[in-house]
């Protein structure tokens, strides 16, 4: 072998031979293992020092020159062998050198080239100018910079005019990192050695310099100003290729002028032996793995699967781990240097896991980790390390380590700290890598990093530097920053960062992953050489490099800091850096060469237990228990919204929750998890998925029951102040005008808030208030800090936020420049509570700093001061604020998501915070709340607003609108009507509405909502619809009714009694089922009778047959009942929810299946509110219902009342009738009830309180009973319609048997000769009523009705002959009763109805019998009679002028008014859909509606169709209502507005007088002389000044009136008109579509409209957001740039910045993590199968897939770049039936249309069978291999899987089986419950029902809104 040895000769050119271990990456070998070709000489010729000696590498040879600067040569880079690839590489440069070429070292990432430069240096004792390049690099920086001194400013030499002039060599590193137009400043210097300073010195290239010094003497030149270049200048640039690598390219020009040389790794062998020199205890045959696995990871292949390069250089310092501990396994080793289960995805994974195991690396598993560290004791030996002794599988070893200043604490020790097995084996693993290099943990937040590095820090004694990196952190704020001196000159100041250093402390910088890789890369020379230039000259030497400069130059510590600023850096000196799991790959190869890398995995359940147990001892065990459970079912799913759920429950989240349950245990967890997830503002997905895990994890919400009723007063009494429940002291502040006072009503809802909030504000938590805009977010935290007595500073956040303007302001005074605090270091001062508002307006990067004040208390300033926490720390030790004990943070921040896309605060921050959600107050604290704003203010109004905003919101909530309308809205609604009562409300919302109204959708959605409650949006008010009033025939007496009795005992008849208590089944309970209401007020653009309208949800199969109303204490409720199938109804009049209870299975049914049951409802009254009892007549079953619980009991009235009637009875066929049995409910809310049977002669009355039945048997046989009294009753016999008044004892006892008696009642026609058979066609006495009231008209109104005061007791009956009749002295008076008519001209039963109705067609020939229902009720306090009548029966001809065809009407109300003697017809609009039983329609009314009274003065009516609507006929009340109608539209009643300027006009006031009269009325403005005038001075006019009066001559005082302007000519309206027809007609021919398929088109697309709308907006947001803007920094214009006010001050000119788009990084084309967007992948999957086409009849379950396949093909058109989407569809032809293929999306809507043609046919021709399973199962398949972003399946579908025999569980596996596909289900349609079934058994939040297929659009929305948004 040839063995060279370095030759050496001369004392100062000795250099160090020891071998030097240089763990950093240096280069090393053991010597003597290479052949080598390229010798390396030092030789010397002369033994005098000043001689030259020469250096050779091979056969090239350099000449050395003595350094001037001797410090200035690098040290101990060469070692005492050189590789032999190094050599080459050293022969290259000197060749270069020799050349006078500047050399560019192009290779990969790591510290080689660098080190091969300074080997090359160090050999040929060159002086080095290094500088690493950053982003934040600029000319300046190269050049020259300013300094002040003494005043004046200078120009400081940067390094490369300091390397030129001093003929040094210039080291650039990371030129892909500077900025494009920084380095061609280098270009003149680079080629022709010239450049032109700002100094005005010229710098000039030797040769040139030596021929003009020829000519001119050195003088001359040095007055030009002309400086010699030294022909020893050279460049030796460092940089990475940047195609393959992140960065800026090289510039054309810049490149052309270096000579390149590509640096790779050492080769195999050179590595190899380099590695078995450091690890000789390590099997050589691992070793040669180790380096296999490396190599093959930094191959072309490699990185073609995007994998970034495997950091070779540090394998060094693996092996050295190795070596101590030879039995760690090889995967964790590998997994420290390359952390590929964090960078990876899962194809990334196992592509490395399978190289691993082809090189046998793979026994993670079989090999124990170090399990814990047992102690740490300080070295004996070297001073500043620690003995550290470790259990690694069954032995315990011993190493040392780098330590720090103070005591050692030993393990396990410390109280805050709990030691769980994974952590204390995360801390031996961070211990052995701490014996070998920096560190860098990784884990998600909250995980316990910081917690972990301090505990770290402590074991081994160091102090920390926490140093809190933010994403716009520049080069100058990581090393060192500018200051001026008290006396005005500039200075630097070293960082944090750089005293760490010098001290030796532990360096934390926290969020490594934000910070920018250019900036980043200043650090890298500091990790790998521990070397590091600043700024203003100074170095920083690795210890041993500074301790053998100090031998060589003999100088002290004190002269080679003072004079030459050279410092050491503390050998212990230590980085550790903490990053969050790479969600974009910040780890690239460059990141991976600095750390050995260690992630703190999430706990196991069992260990998070003990910590919690351990930190907050007193918390229950029941409620921890739950709350881990419910977390870690959240943290183990592979749901990516579980997990992002879970992310927010971290152990941070978790202690702070378990602290708050420890203190208030009656909490419930529910509410606890809420808070911390935020889920009142998570996209309705999400929420739905945490609803559903609440719930499988049995953690119910536990609804206070006192909630409501407790009181959450907030009372200050002696130095306490109490909210709710918790009490706190009232702080005593210093600065008393500090703390907040606001004008503030309190309400329940704010008060809840207030009391949460103090609750963990007595915990010490800083607090982060989360709402919408306008909820009074900063009212609460006024208020609550008002009560609180605290003071406060007040923080606005905004986009263009710094972390500089969050913590000093700088300015300059006398040229000095002076820092004033912000409110942030104020409050921390002082102990104020410091509100943070908008604080989501922030970019998250600088509000991230915030973290490191609240979690550790600390913070350094950009002054160099800093706050710590710690009273102890700030001892003796200057620029040190302590934070106040009382300082706290109250954050405020809009939710997250669309419309407001600020940051995520919450996402970011949210974790360090208890959070609380603040949202608008519900409807009763707001109404509340607004009485106390506007106290003057009709409620009415009130309500209607609240209810209109509640709309609103839960639209905005749903996605359809997009802007949350907020309490905020509303007060300012309410306080200008408050002020200007008159204005109408239709016009004040205006101020709110008026920014929507150009987006006609938004407007559209807006004024339904509006309307809907009543608002009047757009109404004028002349446009009143009332009926047309027809005058009433007069009234006439005809007749008398006389009660027979007195001596006459055979008319005066006793009927016996008897009781019995009843007989009662049940309860069987039934599920009540709530449906929404869809209530509309009706008088939106006009005025009429009608209120309010809504649809119940009935099936068209149901029959209505009875309506009742029953007036509760505030709100009347409606009771609708139906038959086939029997099915209850209610309904709050102004509720918002219908009940349903569907009694199908209780009524027997009969053998014949041709039974129509009929049913009556009876409501009862107090204490039974809100039970009713049901009657059906053919079976007689009387049924007691309570709508709250669902229970339904049996009545049995009759002993044997429980056959069902005994032949089949089909009551329609028989012409003779079975007698019906009846219920009579006029007391029904007295809690009795009469219940008789046709033609039998027996009544029961059922006492329901008291659970009694009196049965009373009559002599005659009964046709009908009326109820006239409680205690009198009219009963018409069967066969003679003879009435009879039966009269019984108020209160029937048990035990007395009481009497009733029976009188017979006589009619007599009035004596005069009137002829009543001539009127009537029956005899007289055979008036059969319809209707009788059973209360007597008011006295007011009787004598109104009568025209003659007169006070009686009187009935108003009804029947078909006359309008009313009014009975005076009936029932009470025994003399003769006055009978007054109000006659008709014909008859109504004499009409012929055979085309009644709308159904003339089916029904004359059926009719039979008379129907059911009279639909005639009297409403006594209006004086009223109304009855609904068929059309055919109205007067049209009367109420409709000649030319006007009367609307399409289901029937009339015929309202005749007593008092006006004015009679009304209001049509009834016709019902939407109607039965197909008509025959039994008509058996029910002989209209198509029923009615019923409501309250005084109005009616219900409920039409076939299941429509009810509100009618109000009372004349006061409509004249009420009209009043307050007219004011909600305001007065604007045309008059013209004047304009009146009062002014003094100087001229005297003579006396007053009318002034002349014009004859001919000519407008006359001012001139003292004129009557009429306007404006002008002493006559009679408008607007002027001292005239008597206001004199009208009629004059416009303005040009138009509202109404002209709004009239715009008819002509313009037409043009626009025939405009828009004709583009139109032309947009169809261009895609060749006829107007018959546009308008099928047109049914389909305006449908999904809306949708369609807010999704693009949602779109265009999306791609709003995905421009970012940024700052540019310096920039020569734009704003100032704080940070650089300094360099302002000395005169730069690029101080400013300004904001410009983020231009996407160039991405290397294969690099991870780059952001080249690929589009998101979309799959709709549509039924087409034979049972959508068949079903599509009953719920148009086709018709709304098809609307959502077109709203699909719609919303995402033009948006191609963002989402490719295809449309399948699946039938029983098979599944994959292709309707969009991914590369031809239809373009128009001709093609679209044809898709959804495609869609009906084949649905209508296909096959039967379901291909659901197989159709999901194969698209989720295909679509995981598709590129893409996202992936996204949907799939529609009717729930009948069950009829093809798949099971739930299996389609929920098909959803969830791919990871990477997001699936989800929508059914459509479903029988029964199917559907609901099924989807509880599918993962939540990926399957949903619209039961409604209006809402499928809706779902489909909200799936794209919540997953894409998230992923945005």
């Amino acid at each position: 072998r040839m063995h060279y040895q370095l030759l050496r000769g001369g004392t100062t050119t000795a250099v160090a031979a020891r071998r030097v271990r240089n763990i950093l990456g240096s280069v090393l070998g053991r010597d003597g293992w290479m052949w080598r070709f390229h010798e390396v000489k030092l030789v010397s010729t002369a033994s005098d020092l000043n001689t030259c000696d020469t250096v050779t590498i091979g056969e090239i040879s350099y000449k050395l020159k003595t350094p001037q600067n001797p410090e200035l040569v690098p040290l101990k880079y060469l070692s005492d062998s050189v590789p032999q690839t190094v050599a080459q590489h050293l022969r290259w440069i000197m060749q270069k050198d020799l050349l006078g070429q500047d050399v560019f070292l192009i290779g990969p990432p790591g510290p080689l080239r660098r080190s091969i430069a300074m080997q090359y240096l160090e050999l040929t004792r060159r002086e080095v100018e290094y500088v690493a390049l950053s982003r934040d690099t600029t000319e300046t920086d190269l050049k020259q910079r300013r300094e002040i001194r003494s005043g004046t400013a200078f120009y400081i030499d940067q390094c490369a005019v300091r390397a030129a002039t001093q003929g040094r060599v210039l080291v650039l590193e990371g030129l892909e990192k500077a900025e494009r137009n920084v380095l061609p400043v280098l270009n003149n210097l680079l080629e022709n050695r010239e450049m032109q300073l700002e100094d005005g010195r010229f710098l000039m290239s030797a040769e040139r310099y030596d021929k003009l010094l020829q000519e001119h003497t050195k003088e001359e030149l040095d007055s030009w100003k002309i400086v010699r270049v030294s022909e020893d200048f050279r460049v030796i640039a460092l940089g990475l290729p940047v195609p393959k690598y992140k960065g800026n390219p090289l510039d054309p020009p810049l490149r052309s002028r270096f000579q390149a040389r590509d640096i790779y790794y050492l080769p195999f062998k050179d590595q190899l032996e380099l590695l078995y020199s450091v690890g000789p205890n390590v099997a050589a045959e691992r070793v040669s793995q180790l380096l296999s696995l490396a190599t093959t990871l930094c191959s072309q292949e490699s990185s073609s699967l995007g994998l970034p390069d495997f950091p070779v250089d540090n394998l060094v310092a693996a092996l050295h781990v190795l070596n101590t501990f030879p039995m760690l396994s090889s995967q964790q080793l590998v997994q420290r240097l390359y952390p590929y289960k964090n960078i990876l995805g899962k194809d990334g994974h196992t592509a490395v896991e399978s190289v691993l195991s082809r090189f046998e690396l793979l026994d993670g598993r079989r090999q124990a980790a170090p399990s814990n560290v047992l102690s740490v004791s300080s070295s004996s030996g070297r001073e500043g390390h620690a003995d550290v002794t470790v259990q690694a599988a069954d032995k315990e070893i011993t190493f040392q380590v780098p330590a720090g200043s103070k005591e050692l604490l030993p393990p396990n020790s410390s109280a805050t700290f709990i030691n769980t097995p994974s952590h204390s084996q995360l801390l031996a693993e961070m211990m052995q890598s701490h014996m070998v290099k920096d560190l860098c943990l990784i884990g998600a937040k909250g995980c316990g990093k910081s917690v972990i590095a301090r505990e770290f820090a402590e074991m081994l004694g160091y102090s920390i530097e926490p140093v809190m990196l933010y994403q716009d952190m520049t080069a100058r704020d990581l090393l060192q920053q500018r200051y001026t001196l008290p006396n005005g000159d500039t200075a630097w100041r070293p960082s944090p960062l750089v005293t760490a250093a010098m001290e030796g402390k532990l360096l934390i910088l926290d969020g490594i992953h934000r910070v920018n890789l250019g900036t980043l890369a200043v650090l890298s020379r500091l990790l790998h050489d521990r070397e590091l230039d600043l700024y203003d000259g100074t170095r920083l030497l690795r210890w041993d490099r500074y301790q053998a400069l100090k031998e060589q130059l003999q100088f002290s510590d004190q002269q080679l800091q003072e004079s030459r600023s050279i410092f050491s850096i503390h050998p212990s000196f230590r980085v550790l850096a903490l990053a969050e799991p790479p969600v974009v790959g910040w780890l690239g190869p460059e990141l991976l060469t600095m750390f050995l890398y260690h992630s703190v995995s999430p706990l196991a359940k069992a260990e998070e237990t003990g910590l919690i147990q351990g930190l907050v001892p007193g918390v229950p065990e029941e409620a921890a228990e739950q709350l881990l459970h419910l977390t870690h079912s959240l943290r183990q799913t592979n749901d990516p919204t579980a997990q992002s759920l879970a992310s927010s429950l971290s152990t941070r989240q978790l202690l702070r929750i378990c602290r708050r349950l420890s203190q208030y245990p009656d909490e419930s967890i529910s509410h606890a998890v809420n808070k911390a997830c935020l889920s009142r503002f998570l996209p309705s997905l999400a929420r739905a998925s945490l609803e559903k895990t609440l719930s499988n994890c049995s953690i119910q919400d536990t609804a206070d029951p006192a909630g409501q009723t407790r009181d959450h007063s907030c009372v200050v009494q002696d130095g306490v102040l109490t909210i709710g429940k918790v009490s706190a002291p009232v702080y005593n502040p210093d600065h008393k005008m500090k703390v907040p006072d606001v004008l503030f009503y309190d309400n329940p809802q704010h008060m809840m808030v207030m009391e949460d909030m103090l609750k963990d504000f007595l915990l010490g938590e800083h607090l982060l208030l989360v709402g919408n805009q306008g909820v009074g977010k900063n009212k609460i935290v006024d208020r609550f800090l008002h009560l609180l007595n605290r003071p406060r500073e007040y923080l606005q956040l905004h986009r263009d936020t710094t972390v500089q303007t969050l913590t000093l302001q700088p300015s300059v005074r006398d040229g000095i420049i002076t820092y004033e605090d912000s409110p942030l270091v104020k409050a921390v001062k002082h102990g104020h509570v410091l509100v943070i508002d908008e604080a989501d307006k922030a970019p998250t990067n600088v509000t991230c700093i915030l973290k490191t004040l609240v979690e550790s208390g600390e913070m350094i300033l950009a002054d160099g001061r800093r706050i710590v926490s710690d009273p102890r720390e700030a001892n003796g030790r200057a620029n040190v604020i302590v934070m106040h004990p009382d300082f706290r943070m109250l954050v405020l921040a809009n939710r997250p998501g669309f419309p407001f896309l600020g940051n995520d605060f919450f996402g970011a921050l949210g974790d360090i915070f208890s959070c609380h959600a603040v949202d608008n107050p519900k409807p009763q604290a707001e109404l509340a709340m607004l009485k106390q704003y506007g106290p003057d203010v009709p409620e009415a109004t009130l309500q209607k607003l609240v209810g209109a905003f509640g709309e609103l919101r839960s639209m905005a909530d749903q996605g359809t609108i997009t802007y949350p309308y907020s309490t905020r809205e509303v007060v300012n609604i309410v306080k200008h009507l408050q002020k200007f009562p008159n204005e109408g409300l239709a016009n004040v919302v205006r101020n709110v509405f008026d920014f929507d109204s150009y987006n006609k959708d938004a407007r559209d959605v807006l004024i339904e909502a509006l309307h809907k409650h009543g608002i009047p949006i757009g109404a004028k008010p002349t446009s009143v619809n009332l009926a047309k009033e027809l005058p009433l025939p007069e009234v006439r007496m005809t007749g008398y009714w006389t009660l027979n009795q007195g001596g006459n005992a055979r008319r005066k008849l006793l009927c016996p009694t008897e009781t019995r208590p009843i007989d009662v089944k049940g309860p069987a309970f039934l599920r009540v089922q709530s449906y929404p209401s869809s209530r509309q007020e009706s008088r939106t653009l006009s005025f009429s009778e009608e209120k309010a309208h809504w649809q119940i949800p009935m099936n068209e199969v149901n029959i209505i047959c009875d309506v009742v109303s029953s007036d509760g204490t505030e709100r009347y409720t409606l009771y609708v009942a139906m038959c086939n199938p029997v099915t209850l109804y209610s309904m709050k009049e102004r509720g918002d929810k219908i009940q349903c209870m569907e009694l199908y299975d209780v009524f027997p049914r009969t053998i014949s299946g041709v039974w129509q049951p009929f049913v009556t409802v009876a409501p009862l009254g107090s204490p039974l509110d809100g039970q009713v009892v049901l009657h059906e007549e053919q079976s007689n079953t009387v049924l007691h219902l309570d709508l709250v619980t669902g229970a339904v009991r049996r009545l049995l009235l009759s002993p044997d009342g429980d056959q069902t009637p005994s032949r089949a009875s089909s009551w329609w066929s028989s012409k003779e009738q079975q007698g019906a049995h009846k219920m009579c409910r006029d007391f029904s809310k007295k809690n009795w009830l009469l219940f008789y049977k046709e033609d039998g002669n027996q009544l029961e009355v059922l006492d329901v309180l008291e659970g009694r039945v009196h049965s009373i048997s009559l002599p005659i046989n009964l046709k009908s009973v009326f109820l006239v009294a409680e205690d009198r009753w009219l009963l018409l016999e069967s066969n003679t319609n003879k009435k009879f008044l039966l009269t019984k004892p108020m209160h029937m006892a048990a035990e007395d048997s009481g009497v009733c008696q029976l009188h017979s009642i006589g009619e007599d026609p009035v004596s005069s000769g009137h002829g009543a058979a001539s009127v009537f066609p029956l005899p007289a006495e055979a008036v059969v009523p319809q209707m009788l009231s059973n209360e007597q008209l008011p006295n007011e109104n009787l004598s109104a009705a009568l025209e003659q005061k007169i006070v009686s007791p009187n009935r108003v009956l009804a029947d078909t002959s006359c309008f009313a009749q009014i009975i005076v002295g009936f029932p009470d008076l025994m003399s003769p009763n006055e009978v007054y008519t109000f006659k008709r001209p014909v008859d109504l039963s004499a009409m012929k109805s055979s085309e009644s109705g709308s159904h003339a067609f089916f029904r004359g020939a059926l009719r039979s019998g008379s129907a059911k229902r009279e639909n005639c009720v009297s409403l006594l306090s209006a004086n009223q009679v109304v009855r609904a009548i068929p059309p055919t029966k109205a007067p049209l001809r009367d109420i409709y002028p000649k030319d006007v065809t009367p609307p399409m009407a289901a029937a009339y109300l015929e309202v005749t008014d007593l008092t006006s003697k004015k009679l009304k017809y209001i049509p009834v609009p016709r019902s939407m859909s109607v039965s197909p039983y008509t025959n039994w329609l008509s058996k029910v009314s002989d209209c198509d509606v029923l009615l019923a009274a409501l309250g005084s003065g109005g009616v219900v009516t409920v039409d076939m169709g299941g429509y009810v609507r509100l009618w109000e006929t009372g004349l006061d009340a409509l004249q009420r209502s009209l009043m307050e109608w007219r004011n909600m539209i305001g007065s604007e009643d045309g008059r013209p507005v004047q304009i009146t300027i009062q002014r003094d006009s100087g001229l005297d006031v003579s006396a007053p007088k009318h002034g002349k009269i014009d004859a001919n009325n000519a407008p006359h403005v001012g001139g003292n002389q004129w009557a009429g005038g306007t404006g002008g001075r002493d006559t009679a006019g408008l607007g002027g000044k001292g005239g008597p009066y206001r004199l009208d001559a009629g004059h416009k005082v303005y040009q138009v009136s509202q109404a002209e302007k709004d009239a715009v000519p008819e002509e313009v309206r037409r043009a626009a008109r025939e405009m828009a027809e004709k583009a139109f007609k032309e947009r169809l021919k261009e895609i060749d579509m006829s107007e018959y398929d546009a308008s099928t088109y047109q049914r389909f697309s305006s449908a999904v409209r809306r949708q369609v709308q807010s999704l693009r907006i949602i779109l265009d947001s999306l791609q709003s957001r995905g421009i970012e803007q940024h700052f540019y920094q310096n920039q020569a214009m734009g704003e100032l740039d704080d940070a650089k006010i300094i360099d302002g001050l000395t005169g730069e000119k690029t101080i400013y910045k300004r904001r410009g788009e983020l231009d996407p990084e160039p991405s290397p084309s294969l690099q991870l993590g780059s952001p080249q967007q690929k589009p998101k992948c979309l799959r709709v999957l549509a039924d087409v199968s034979g049972s959508m086409y068949r079903f599509n009849g009953v719920d148009g379950r086709l018709e709304r897939s098809m609307e959502a396949v077109c709203m699909v093909m719609e919303a995402l058109e033009s948006y191609e770049h963002k989402f490719k989407y295809d449309i399948v569809g699946h039938s029983g032809d098979g599944y994959d039936i292709e309707l969009v293929p991914a590369d031809k999306m239809p373009k128009n809507d001709k093609q679209r249309l044809k898709v959804l043609k495609t869609m009906h046919a084949h649905a209508q021709f296909c096959m039967s069978g379901d291909y659901t399973l197989e159709a999901t199962e194969a698209s989720i398949k295909e679509l995981a291999q598709e590129e893409a972003d996202e992936h996204f399946v949907v799939v529609l579908s009717d729930a009948n899987l069950e009829r093809y025999g798949i099971r739930p569980e299996r389609f929920a596996q098909v959803l969830t089986s791919d990871p990477q596909v997001n699936a989800f289900a929508i059914f459509i349609g479903s029988l029964g419950d199917q559907a609901e079934r099924l989807q509880r058994t599918l993962p939540a939040g990926r399957s949903f029902v619209a039961m409604d297929t209006k809402q499928i659009p809706q779902i489909l929305q909200q799936i794209f809104t919540s997953t894409m948004l998230s992923s945005a």
